[in-house]
């Protein structure tokens, strides 16, 4: 599948903490399951995470009343501690997370290729609101 000509969304979020809590709370399943969905009738039921260049990771996003469900997975391309994960997905798009240290403070910057099927403005809501939910979930524990 060609991804050269993908529009690529960016979301972001200061998150109130240093980024050895965010990339823990980031790349744990244990703490994945609880915040990596974006509204609250949905949930995380399911998280596996190899953090390194080449392992994989799944996540099950599912509607709280079951009528939907769904695996986000893909393969990790970079990896570097508490500065960046990129990682391609199964149907070629792109995804880049970076981790920005500010003492107390970590600004996250994700971008990602858009997928075809859905407006842009939709994607880059659907993210921004996980995005926010991790935040919110972080700044709470």
């Amino acid at each position: 599948m060609d991804t050269s000509n993908r529009t690529a969304i960016t979301v972001e979020a200061t998150v109130n903490a240093p980024v050895a809590k965010v990339w823990q709370y980031w790349n744990e399943p244990q703490h994945i399951t609880n915040w990596a969905f974006a509204s609250d009738d949905w949930h995380a039921p399911h998280a596996e995470n190899d953090l390194r260049v080449n392992g994989a990771f799944k996540t099950t996003m599912a509607a709280k009343d079951e009528s939907m469900a769904f695996d986000f997975e893909g393969v990790y391309t970079d990896v570097e501690d508490q500065k960046l994960i990129a990682y391609g997905m199964a149907d070629g798009r792109k995804v880049s997370i970076y981790f920005e240290d500010n003492g107390n403070h970590t600004r996250i910057t994700q971008t990602f290729d858009a997928e075809e099927s859905m407006p842009v403005e939709v994607q880059q809501s659907g993210w921004q609101a996980i995005l926010n939910n991790f935040k919110k979930y972080v700044e709470a524990n």
